[in-house]
């Protein structure tokens, strides 16, 4: 155990601690590994070099907050891996090529949100960044108000995130944990509240595909998305399991997949899922995009669109009750969600049909009170965008609207629908489901 005041750490709230938590990392490292200890302050820090075979320990008396000097971040901590968004490339806790190394504790990281960025900068650091990584443990901490990111996880394995309470709501890119090329990744009984994803699998290599993922436990809210795969993925994402997990006031989708840079995203099982106040419960959406902000480093030419295959979401209950007659808002002016913007929603490219998803024991209760002739006549399609461009295409993120009350399902062959139930609390009278361009194995479907 080493003690960071005994390397001179102050941990007043005030004095910056960066040079006495390395030192100390770095003098555990030398000898071999084992536990970096924070206790009984608020220790404000800069960049710190996790090392292999040592844990980072927070204790419950403890804080470590981020400095909120942007020059006390270094660089050379590998960078966000969207286009344009370089002003998170910073971050607070860093690791690269390290093994057998943790995070943990009952104590709190603050990531200073309000401070950033700082005047004559863009940037805002991530809280945590780990590369190449594994055997990773991050567990029992309060990781808070973060100000980009809290944590990214890069072409890793073998990881686990227990007993975690993220709350990242102070600004955009409000993300919880998100995983880019990771294998043996293990979520459980972790609480996030953010301002975008709360939990990302994607995979912006080949080189490294994003695969045995589980997810068990968790409750998420979200102002965008609970648990998102895909978007990037210009890799192959597979074999995730998501059961028993909570969904409160997420004012987009709940579980969103979206497979858009050309991988393909196969055997995805969500089970045993409640959800209270989520706009859009279920998103599945192939096609292939590029685009200026959202798309991965390195993708310059449109994809083609890849594959989406083997889905089973079952046992899910999604409930609204009356804040969701409200339209939600990101902040100020960005909307999320309102009424016409609600829903099942499944979609593909007519020439590249999802294959093999199965709804089993959906109840969907919805708010109701859309009226047909208040939202557009014509429902755009998902084109393949190597050939063709029109103006307004269905994609990630429109329309904005849902020309059906419950669900709306095109492109897929060999669908399964058992025992999916439909109810409204206020009269609707768009078409209460459609199915279109579908091979349909069972249609077993009741409105009440």
């Amino acid at each position: 155990m080493y003690n960071v005041k005994d390397f001179g750490a102050v941990g007043d709230g005030t004095t910056v601690d960066t040079t006495a938590i390395q030192q100390t990392i770095d003098c555990c490292a030398e000898a071999g590994g084992g536990t970096v200890v924070l206790a009984g302050g608020t220790f404000v820090s800069g960049t710190i070099f996790l090392k292999s075979n040592v844990y980072l320990q927070v204790n419950a008396s403890a804080v470590l907050l981020a400095n909120p000097d942007i020059r006390d971040y270094a660089d050379g901590t590998h960078y966000n891996r969207y286009v344009n968004e370089k002003d998170m490339d910073k971050c607070l806790i860093y690791a690269e090529d390290a093994t057998n190394i943790g995070v943990i504790g009952q104590g709190e990281i603050n990531g200073n949100a309000e401070c950033f960025p700082n005047e004559g900068t863009i940037d805002r650091p991530m809280m945590m960044r780990f590369l190449r990584c594994a055997h990773i443990h991050v567990k029992g901490l309060r990781l808070h108000n973060s100000t980009a990111w809290t944590t990214a996880f890069l072409d890793s394995e073998n990881i686990w995130c227990d007993g975690l309470d993220i709350r990242n709501d102070r600004r955009y890119n409000g993300d919880g944990l998100d995983y880019d090329g990771c294998k043996n990744v293990f979520i459980s009984n972790c609480r996030i509240l953010g301002t975008d994803d709360n939990l990302c699998l994607q995979a912006s290599s080949k080189d490294y595909p994003m695969k045995n993922v589980h997810i068990v436990n968790c409750h998420f809210t979200s102002i965008c998305a609970g648990i998102r795969i895909g978007l990037k993925s210009v890799g192959d994402i597979s074999n995730v399991a998501i059961h028993n997990c909570t969904f409160e006031n997420v004012w987009r989708e709940g579980i969103k997949i979206e497979c858009t840079e050309g991988g393909s995203i196969t055997d995805i099982v969500a089970q045993g899922l409640v959800m209270r106040n989520v706009t859009r419960p279920i998103f599945i959406i192939l096609n292939n995009r590029l685009d200026v902000i959202g798309s991965s480093v390195g993708l310059e030419a449109m994809p083609e669109i890849g594959t989406m295959a083997r889905i089973l979401l079952s046992d899910i209950i999604a409930t609204d009750d009356e804040e969701m007659n409200n339209t939600h808002y990101r902040f100020t002016d960005d909307v999320m969600g309102c009424p016409s913007f609600n829903g099942i929603r499944i979609d593909a490219c007519e020439s590249h049909p999802i294959r093999d998803l199965t709804l089993k024991h959906v109840t969907y209760t919805f708010i109701g009170g859309v009226n047909k002739e208040d939202i557009p006549a014509d429902y755009p399609k998902v084109w393949d965008m190597r050939f063709e461009h029109p103006d307004l295409v269905s994609e990630n993120y429109y329309p904005t609207w849902s020309r059906t009350t419950f669900m709306d399902v095109r492109h897929v062959e060999r669908l399964s629908l058992e025992g999916v139930k439909f109810h409204a609390f206020q009269a609707d009278t768009r078409e209460s489901y459609r199915i279109e361009h579908c091979t349909v194995l069972k249609e077993d479907v009741t409105e009440y």
